[in-house]
């Protein structure tokens, strides 16, 4: 699959996003995405389009109803930037 992406994975257009580059990007990175990443992914999508902003880890882990180490559990290479990352989201900044 031809994805176009930055040196560190992250897509250039948001718009090439799809479930199926998801689960390539994840696997490019070793990682086979299931149910449980996917919901998270598809929240975080959900409130980037709402907010125009990448949610810090506190505020996504709170309005997902976990702790971030519940994120860590799932997403073991810290969790926003590898659901930015597969999620076609821009990469998050700060501390995450």
């Amino acid at each position: 699959m031809d994805i176009n992406v930055d040196g560190e994975g992250y897509l250039y257009n948001r718009d090439d996003w799809t479930p199926d580059v998801a689960l390539e990007l994840a696997r490019r990175d070793g990682v086979d995405l299931g149910e449980t990443h996917m919901r998270y992914i598809n929240e975080a999508r959900r409130m980037y389009d709402e907010n125009s902003v990448v949610p810090p880890i506190r505020k996504f882990s709170k309005a997902m109803g976990v702790s971030t180490k519940d994120l860590y559990s799932v997403f073991e290479h810290g969790p926003m930037k590898q659901i930015c990352k597969w999620g076609g989201l821009p990469k998050p900044t700060g501390c995450v």
